[in-house]
């Protein structure tokens, strides 16, 4: 939509619908073409963005004819016309193809894999047998700009919350995430520490790294403990090794502390080891560990079947679980070694727990996978320090634009925007048993995050159970779809309340949960 760009013929001006505050008061020309599109008031940048997105949407289904001198909206809606659109029509008939082949032992096509909403529409048809990237090109210097540029927003965001430097991150790594991205992940752990790869000219395959100084870093470092996944550990242990040995040659430099509380604190730690007993080259190799996962063979992070099951009674039985199932170290020559004790060091120092999320294909609230990560190193960290550290949920699905924002607001935004969103409560039903399934799922990791993180507000809460509960349609809905995703989340409610995440605001709350039971 670049004709609708509001921008002076210098450029001084411009109006992005996809980065503005939606708060502000629209003060520009009202074009025709969208006054007429809605009749509501149009005050502010929100209503401004709305009326686009209405405008392209009825250009997308054809409703609308496009206006013939719009020649940059013409080029992309005929693009989408012409390759987009069928090949995401393609996608079902692929998928069903693919697989008879390869259940009958036959060829299945290859093809690459990606988020298409990350700049990657080459990924479709689905439904090919996908290869994923070269791990030795990892990260790529496209990430490895996204990871910086996050890095430092993040270190700016977290002086702004606490008024001082930050010392020490907790960064969670996924496989997946990193294969659709490139390396955001890995970039932005050597970001922070100070650390740019170096890329073969030829081959843009990471050959080495180089550190950058601090005149021109001009921040301290920050020391970051990486938990990677199972699959992470897999699919790139080139990056483990990186990582380690840059974290390592950081810390065996000679600068000031204040610049440096890395090497500061691996020379302390190494010290303490070997007035313990150690030998030096033991002490020093211990202290400087900063890549830890589950052990060799093991996926997940441990804390699912506690939740399922109701297997636990305090926050603490979670953070155990986290920190038996990840306290395994790796890096450049060691692959899994149980180190309980240099794990729980490194969670009681860690200030702020980092979960990036690359695109916005999926959220928060609709995988395990987040609450048991993320929430997982927050409540170790809780454990261990006595006070639960900062949780930030980035946005990377834009890789211009980072964005940073805390757990609460993460939360806050996916339920508002998603949950609760009577658009989306309407789709899922169209889909039946997996939709009702769907539902009960998000209030399942809801309720895992307000247990591990304590950053479920009430009113989120509240809000769940007024759309899923109170209201007829939707209750009637999961009750004959799938009466048992039902009962599931009918009692996630009832345990929510139960172990105090949840004080409902009608005294009559409980008697319905229970009573729906009765009713069926």
């Amino acid at each position: 939509m670049g004709e609708m760009s509001d921008r002076t013929e210098g450029g001084a001006s411009i109006f992005d619908p996809l980065d503005c505050d939606m708060a502000v008061v629209w003060t520009s020309p009202r074009p025709d073409i969208l006054a007429d599109i809605l009749d509501t008031p149009w005050r502010t940048n929100g209503d401004t963005v709305e009326r686009i997105e209405l405008l392209a949407a009825k250009f997308v289904s054809g409703e609308m004819d496009c206006p013939a001198d719009w020649k940059a909206t013409r080029a992309v809606l005929s693009e989408i016309e012409t390759w987009l659109k069928p090949s995401i029509l393609a996608c079902g008939p692929a998928e069903v193809e693919g697989l008879l082949k390869g259940l009958d032992g036959r060829f299945v096509a290859p093809g690459p894999s990606g988020a298409p909403t990350r700049g990657r529409p080459d990924v479709l048809p689905t439904g090919r047998n996908f290869y994923s990237v070269d791990s030795r090109a990892v990260p790529t210097p496209a990430a490895y700009e996204l990871g910086k540029k996050s890095a430092e927003l993040l270190v700016r965001r977290y002086v702004q919350d606490h008024g001082e430097w930050p010392v020490s991150f907790g960064l969670t790594a996924w496989g997946t995430s990193n294969m659709r991205t490139g390396g955001d992940d890995i970039a932005q752990a050597l970001a922070l520490i100070g650390v740019k790869p170096l890329w073969d000219a030829s081959s843009r395959r990471v050959t080495g790294y180089e550190i950058i100084p601090p005149a021109m870093l001009r921040r301290p470092r920050v020391d970051v403990t990486l938990r990677i996944s199972g699959f992470f550990r897999d699919a790139f242990p080139e990056q483990i090794a990186l990582f380690d040995k840059a974290i390592r040659a950081v810390g065996a430099l000679e600068e000031d502390v204040g610049d440096n509380p890395i090497a500061e604190r691996m020379r302390g730690e190494a010290a303490r080891l070997a007035a313990a007993g150690l030998d030096e080259v033991s002490a020093k190799r211990r202290a400087g560990y900063r890549v830890f996962g589950s052990k060799p063979g093991a996926y997940g992070a441990g804390l699912q079947a506690l939740i399922d099951e109701k297997g636990w009674e305090r926050r603490a039985d979670l953070a155990e679980a986290y920190l038996v199932w990840g306290s395994y170290a790796y890096g450049a020559g060691e692959e899994g070694k149980a180190e309980r004790g240099l794990f729980e060091e490194r969670l009681r120092s860690v200030q702020a727990v980092i979960q990036n999320q690359d695109n916005r294909e999926h959220d928060l609230l609709d995988s395990d996978d987040y609450y048991q990560f993320e929430g997982g190193m927050a409540a170790a960290a809780e454990q261990l320090a006595g006070a639960r550290p900062s949780i930030y949920h980035n946005d990377h699905s834009r890789p211009e634009k980072p964005v940073i924002r805390s757990l609460e607001e993460e939360i806050g935004r996916v339920v508002r925007g998603r949950v609760v969103n009577p658009k989306w409560i309407s789709g899922v039903m169209r889909h039946g048993y997996k939709g009702a399934a769907e539902i009960a799922a998000t209030v399942d990791y809801l309720f895992a995050f307000s247990a591990t993180t304590g950053a479920v507000g009430e009113h989120h809460f509240e809000a769940v159970y007024q759309a899923f509960v109170a209201d007829a349609g939707v209750r009637d809905f999961m009750i004959e779809k799938n009466p048992a995703a039902f009962d599931e989340m009918r009692e996630r409610l009832c345990e929510a309340i139960d172990r105090s995440l949840w004080t409902p605001r009608s005294n009559s709350a409980r008697f319905h949960l229970a009573a729906n039971n009765r009713m069926r």
